[in-house]
């Protein structure tokens, strides 16, 4: 399929596969999908009573919601009519919400339920504000307020009818498509600029990875031939959108939107009910898969557990194999369908059992997840790029890839490293601008060349290695530049540990705030005899802080000295989006989580308090 803008993906789609299901959603009676040639009418037909609203060519329309079928049709009917779609996290706070469609000059705002429309309704009576209009999607919402309307009534504003297929041909390649705004750890966000080029170009490039990717282990394949996809990272985040909303779609696979509010338990239930053949996920969902497997098999006993640790180890074996394509060894062929046959089939039922292959992206994955999930066979393509990157700047081919690397530029674009380490991209991928910020789009491009602000390298097969963020490099009081992420990469890869801040600018040593897994933390106190403690005293108890200092000292063995944690405090508060600390993409925002700790930081480096290290201290480690 080729195609230069959204509405001809889509178009093409139909055409080709009417009547395929897709945007699966579940209710009492089960999932239920809705026929191509039936989804083309319902966009087309809220196409036409967005023209019918008001809404022009290049207007900006937000739609704030969790995933859901009409998310979707919002935006293929928005990019119907040649007007720009604006995407907004439903977790940001109100005056982020507002900030965000009065910045884009949203005329319209398409919301989920009425805890969304209460972020924004204040801008319908600001004489500020372009904002006319707000759809929800939830028709049991009944309110009185004025310019709010449902969603279901939007198809039936027909006092005037456009020929909606027709007005989608007059779509450009570099119209602007959609405005992202990226979630900054300071300051407000910026609104990325990406027309329909930057994202069919980076749907075209991607494509044959992704398709190489869903060939492997073919005897997976459902018996109806058709892939099933389960989409769940917020679809507001490029990652997503491009991933899964768009790459998924444009290639026939039916996907399914998780239930609303989800809970893990949940969602690993709705993947185990659709058996997915392709996933993307953030490197927490396979960390989390891995733990609770490796929970799984420590409580085994006997030879059901020794089976189970020699079958981990076979797959282990076939590892470098499978990353270069290889055929395996006789004998080790033979191992590996045995120890397939009797439990890691079983693994993989944990995502559905019929997942081929998977995208990890947001942060770096770390080796023993990556080759755990390898070794079972279901392999993790990783990638990398920003949302200014449309976001695929470079991506791993099933073919040939290494741990802790994202594979080599799509074709298209170019990536090289500056003298500084920050690695630097042109190509069909970079964005437009950020929307009404020329200031901060000269400093973000140079010669055509994106800064992207992270620093990386390329090893001896010419793979990107991302080494960390450019502005989160911690300068030691030694002079010495230490990469904070490896570390919390390594240190969150163990089930004790839910989330790590890494600290050290100006100071004379590394340290670390450290957030334990409140869960696994429980079991083990309850192992230890300490199960009348609750978990926020558990997370100021010496014998929880030697447990955790063991994992933090046998993790550093692989980091200098220089660079290595040397004291830890334990947090019994994990940082939410909620509450400020993490980006909408769960990147912690280093400086928000640092104020927030000031004191504990300052314990950590009081030379008084750090002579009595070695004693009852309560609350430092290391």
């Amino acid at each position: 399929m080729s195609f230069k803008t959204v509405p001809q993906m889509f178009q093409h789609l139909v055409e080709e596969r009417p009547n395929q299901k897709t945007f699966f959603t579940k209710d009492s009676n089960g999932w239920n999908g809705v026929e191509l040639i039936d989804l083309q009418k319902l966009v087309e037909d809220f196409a036409n009573g967005l023209k019918n609203l008001g809404v022009n060519e290049h207007d900006k329309v937000a739609i704030i919601g969790a995933n859901s079928r009409q998310w979707a049709i919002s935006d293929y009917a928005i990019a119907h009519i040649r007007a720009v779609s604006v995407p907004v996290y439903p977790t940001l706070i109100p005056a982020q919400s507002r900030y965000v469609v009065d910045h884009s000059e949203s005329t319209v705002a398409i919301v989920q339920d009425g805890i969304q429309l209460d972020k924004v309704y204040p801008l319908i009576n600001d004489a500020n504000s372009n904002l006319k209009t707000i759809i929800i999607m939830d028709d049991s919402y009944d309110s009185d307020k004025e310019n709010v309307i449902k969603f279901s009534e939007v198809f039936n504003m027909k006092d005037e009818v456009h020929d909606i297929r027709e007005l989608s041909k007059t779509v450009v390649e570099n119209d602007l498509l959609t405005l992202i705004y990226t979630s900054g750890t300071t300051g407000n966000p910026k609104g990325v600029m990406l027309s329909h080029a930057n994202i069919c170009n980076n749907l075209l490039s991607i494509d044959s990875t992704i398709k190489a990717a869903m060939e492997l282990n073919p005897e997976l394949k459902p018996e109806d031939g058709i892939e099933r996809f389960v989409s769940f990272l917020p679809i507001s985040h490029s990652f997503e959108r491009v991933g899964g909303h768009y790459s998924i779609f444009s290639q026939g696979t039916s996907i399914y939107y998780a239930e609303m509010n989800f809970t893990p338990e949940i969602l690993f239930e709705n993947i185990r009910e659709v058996q997915p053949t392709f996933l993307t996920a953030v490197p927490r969902i396979f960390e989390k898969i891995h733990a609770k497997i490796m929970d799984t098999v420590s409580e085994m006993t006997g030879v059901k557990k020794s089976l189970a640790e020699w079958s981990i180890a076979v797959g282990m074996q076939t590892v470098p194999y499978r990353q270069a394509s290889k055929k395996l060894p006789f004998m080790l062929g033979l191992k590996y369908n045995i120890a397939d046959k009797l439990v890691l089939n079983k693994f993989r039922a944990a995502l559905g059992g019929k997942v081929r292959a998977c995208s990890s992206g947001g942060s770096a994955l770390s080796k023993e997840v990556g080759s755990f999930f390898c070794g079972i066979g279901i392999s993790i393509i990783e990638g990398y790029g920003l949302t200014e990157t449309s976001p695929v700047m470079t991506i791993g081919h099933p073919d040939f890839f290494k741990f802790g690397t994202v594979g080599k530029a799509i074709p298209g674009v170019e990536v090289k490293i500056a003298e500084d380490g920050e690695i630097l991209c042109k190509g069909h991928c970079v964005m437009q601008g950020y929307y009404k910020n020329e200031e901060a789009t000269n400093e973000a491009i140079v010669d055509g060349w994106f800064h992207s602000g992270d620093i990386g390298k390329f090893d001896e097969d010419g793979l990107l290695r991302i080494t960390d963020r450019k502005k989160s490099l911690i300068v030691t009081s030694g002079g010495k530049n230490v990469a904070p992420q490896p570390m919390e990469v390594s240190l969150t890869s163990s089930k004790y540990i839910e989330q790590c801040n890494v600290v050290g600018d100006d100071r004379n040593f590394i340290t670390a705030l450290i957030v334990p897994n409140k869960e696994n933390l429980i079991s083990w106190a309850e192992s230890k005899g300490l199960a009348s403690l609750d978990y926020k005293s558990l997370c100021a108890h010496p014998d929880a802080y030697d447990m955790i200092d063991v994992i933090v000292k046998d993790v550093m063995t692989n980091f200098s000295r220089y660079e290595s944690i040397r004291k830890f405090v334990l947090i019994h508060e994990e940082w939410t989006v909620d509450a400020g600390e993490l980006t909408p993409k769960m990147s912690i925002k280093r400086k928000v989580v640092t104020t927030k700790h000031k004191e504990e930081i300052d314990d950590m480096y009081d030379a008084k308090k750090a002579l009595k290290s070695s004693d009852s201290i309560d609350h430092l480690g290391g």
